[in-house]
């Protein structure tokens, strides 16, 4: 297995302060998204176009740290079977990118329609599917828009604003301080497949 930054990173050891830190930020992404998700009655329950299925990729090391913590948590069937898809999901992903063909693999962590880490998943996990906007400075808001199977049950109530602008600075905070306290300027561009491959 090839890693994609230095392996010694996997063993770093990053302070529970950081970790605690991550948590609160996680906490208030969850209660905003609720909000919002509540305001348009919107449950997800899973559905043809699974976000599970989308080939997401993450990029900070705390929030890998904090994956690869819960991954330790599943006994040692249930790990070797996420090892297992990952290690599939990789492989397909791989000959569908020669190919130049569009995959849309199910996520090695999704378990009929669980996820089987859903406490530690990552802070896109936590924000899609709902409209939501991106406050850049000195420009207008960025609006984006839910999931397909948002839009075909609730795209016609008005808009309920959900901004990701303090959550993407709050993390990026957070990052720059694992980095520094890390020593690391690594750039991580990982999906949650690959994540779990570096542990194995």
């Amino acid at each position: 297995m090839i890693f994609p930054f230095e392996k010694d990173l996997m063993t770093a050891p990053i302070d529970d302060a950081f970790i605690d830190r991550l948590k609160q930020i996680y906490a208030a992404m969850d209660q905003a998204y609720n909000r919002a998700a509540g305001h348009y009655e919107f449950v997800c329950d899973g559905c043809r176009d699974s976000c599970c299925r989308s080939r997401f990729y993450h990029h900070t090391i705390i929030e890998y740290d904090y994956l690869i913590e819960g991954l330790k948590t599943l006994n040692s069937e249930k790990r070797e079977e996420v090892t297992s898809r990952a290690l599939l999901v990789v492989d397909e992903t791989a000959r569908a990118d020669k190919s130049a063909t569009a995959e849309r693999l199910m996520c090695p962590l999704n378990f009929d329609e669980l996820c089987a880490l859903y406490p530690y998943r990552p802070m896109i996990c936590r924000l899609h599917g709902i409209p939501h906007e991106l406050q850049k400075p000195g420009q207008n808001p960025v609006c984006g828009p839910g999931c397909g199977t948002f839009d075909r049950r609730r795209s016609r109530q008005d808009y309920f604003k959900f901004d990701r602008t303090p959550f993407y600075r709050d993390m990026a905070m957070l990052e720059q301080e694992v980095r520094q306290a890390m020593g690391t300027n690594e750039k991580i561009r990982m999906t949650v497949a690959e994540m779990i491959l570096t542990a194995a």
